[in-house]
């Protein structure tokens, strides 16, 4: 339970100390996915330099701008709202997972088979326009799949994002150059996950970027020629209107849906876990509000140009432990959109040794996956290893599919039985990681009710995971009838098994007090896995549920 100071949010501080931590490890978080993403669109589908710091970068700094004003608003109104000032922001920026898979899905094999880096560019903007129209009927979805969802399923599946595609990436980009980034990350350990504190209190984040860039710039890792050259590039680009560019890649929108749909609806999924990541914290947000702005990020950048959908970020409890709160999320917006209108990003990756910014991205990992844990019973333990794993499975193939594409071929033209022969599951884990943040939640979710002996809420979710299968939103290639009837079939079974036990009227369990007290510390927010069999009315269920005080909580 989240304590109230004695300070009144009747005049609440725009800055206070903790939003330098916060600030400093956040904006760190934010610069290295820019970073990333511009890296990405030149030296990968070889968009111009003048496109990308000109155009793309721009439309991006306005959705982030926006986005992270707006999230501040949103904090500071809830602070009123519960008389309190230790609300934090919820962190803003540019969906990691998506900004890969537009380029290496959409773009990618378009300039490959097209050699016109425009065409592909135009495909990856309509692409993120359909992600955020997606993104907003999710919101009026959303919350209803929070209020009946349990927590263990939500968290696990989050923190399956977390520990794969957050902090493994960035990890091995560390121990290539451990020598600068394991200093960086003990630094951010000590000063994150432990009271101690730095002489005068000095932000621990910017602390570990200047030690990182130091060690980085004596042991010979970073060139003066380098930043000279990067300096010259620097040019001013404002956003405008591409309209003419997002209509001509909706011209063909058909066979982008295949990837949007279920990526819009994994993008409103994690929202909504990262809301009851929130929540679990002591900040609970309106889920209706925050995807409605996530949805319009995609589409307002997308009108500008930027193929690169916003989104809540995983974190939320870990700058809320840094001491963040309203105005780290607003300044990292500005400065971030700053540097994107200046074309900064190209001399800042010639200041900052890459190792010196991704160990901010493993804390994150780090604190994500431990409280997928902690903020659960134990008894939940296995439901969120459960909803780990699609996740892990949809990593793993993907590492694969990268390093067989290295090596000019396929998995396809490899073949499943040679793969088999080496010891390489590749068919299977390609069908369990498709839709995996769908997939983690209705496994996870099967799991928790189970554990919990409510059996017809398991044949519930597991009818659900049937459905989802059959139309390709999980474990299918793409949207269609029948996407993978085998697996649909799979899911079938289990809703026979699970009706069949609940036919018995097998006695659910009953929590120990260790989950009362879960349950008393997140606001009764496990109790959606144990609610009465005989809760059939809305407001019965509501009061029971992770979202049943968003009426009187939401930023509306």
């Amino acid at each position: 339970m989240v304590k109230t100071t004695e300070r009144t949010a009747a005049n609440l501080p725009l800055w206070v100390r903790g939003d330098t931590n916060a600030f400093f490890g956040f904006g760190v978080n934010v610069l290295v996915n820019v970073l990333t993403l511009t890296a990405l669109c030149l030296g990968v589908v070889k968009l111009s330099s003048g496109d990308v710091f000109g155009t793309i970068l721009p439309a991006l700094g306005i959705a982030l701008v926006a986005g992270n004003v707006y999230y501040t608003v949103l904090a500071r109104r809830l602070a009123r709202r519960e008389n309190r000032t230790d609300v934090t922001a919820l962190p803003y920026g540019p969906s990691v997972p998506h900004m890969f898979i537009v380029i290496f899905v959409i773009m990618l094999p378009i300039y490959l088979r097209t050699q016109d880096a425009r065409q592909a560019w135009q495909a990856g903007v309509a692409w993120a326009f359909i992600i955020g129209v997606i993104v907003l009927i999710g919101a009026f979805v959303g919350p209803y799949i929070r209020r009946y969802a349990p927590r263990a399923a939500l968290l696990g599946t989050l923190a399956g994002i977390s520990i794969t595609f957050i902090s493994m990436n960035p990890a091995g980009q560390m121990w290539r150059m451990a020598w600068i980034a394991l200093p960086v990350l003990a630094l951010l350990l000590i000063g994150l996950l432990t009271d101690v504190r730095l002489p005068g209190n000095f932000p621990i984040g910017l602390a570990a970027l200047l030690l990182g860039t130091a060690i980085g710039w004596i042991g010979g890792a970073m060139s003066v020629p380098d930043v000279s050259a990067a300096a010259g590039d620097i040019a001013l680009g404002l956003p405008s209107l591409q309209l003419g560019l997002l209509f001509d890649g909706l011209s063909e929108m058909a066979p982008l849906l295949a990837t949007a749909i279920p990526l819009g609806v994994y993008n409103f999924t994690e929202g909504m876990t990262n809301v009851e990541s929130a929540a679990t914290a002591g900040d609970n947000y309106n889920l209706r509000s925050v995807l409605l702005a996530d949805g319009a990020g995609a589409i307002i950048g997308s009108a500008l140009g930027s193929p690169f959908p916003p989104a809540v970020y995983v974190g939320h409890p870990g700058w809320k432990a840094a001491g963040g709160r309203s105005g780290y999320s607003m300044a990292t917006g500005v400065v971030i959109a700053v540097l994107c209108f200046l074309g900064m990003f190209g001399l800042l990756a010639t200041i900052f040794p890459t190792a010196a910014i991704v160990p901010i991205l493993l804390y994150i990992g780090l604190l994500i996956g431990a409280q997928a844990f902690q903020a659960t019973p134990r008894v939940h333990a296995a439901a969120v290893v459960a909803a780990l794993i699609p996740n892990i499975a949809a990593w793993a193939t993907g590492q694969m599919d990268n390093v067989l594409a290295a090596a000019g071929t396929s998995a396809a033209e490899v073949g499943d039985p040679a793969l088999a022969g080496a010891g390489v599951v590749y068919d299977g884990l390609l069908v369990l990681g498709r839709g995996a943040i769908l997939a983690g939640l209705v496994l996870g979710a099967v799991v928790v009710f189970i554990i919990d002996k409510r059996f017809t809420r398991a044949a519930i979710f597991a009818a659900v995971g049937s459905v989802l299968s059959f139309i390709g939103l999980i474990h299918g290639e793409r949207i269609e009838w029948n996407a993978n009837g085998q697996v649909a079939l799979g899911y079938l079974f289990v809703a026979v098994v699970c009706g069949l036990f609940a036919l018995a009227k097998i006695p659910p369990r009953e929590p120990d007090p260790e989950e009362r007290e879960l349950d008393r510390q997140h606001g009764g927010s496990t109790a959606a896995a144990r609610a009465p069999a005989d809760a059939s009315s809305p407001a019965e269920v509501s009061a029971l549920s992770p979202a049943g005080s968003e009426a009187t909580t939401g930023g509306r």
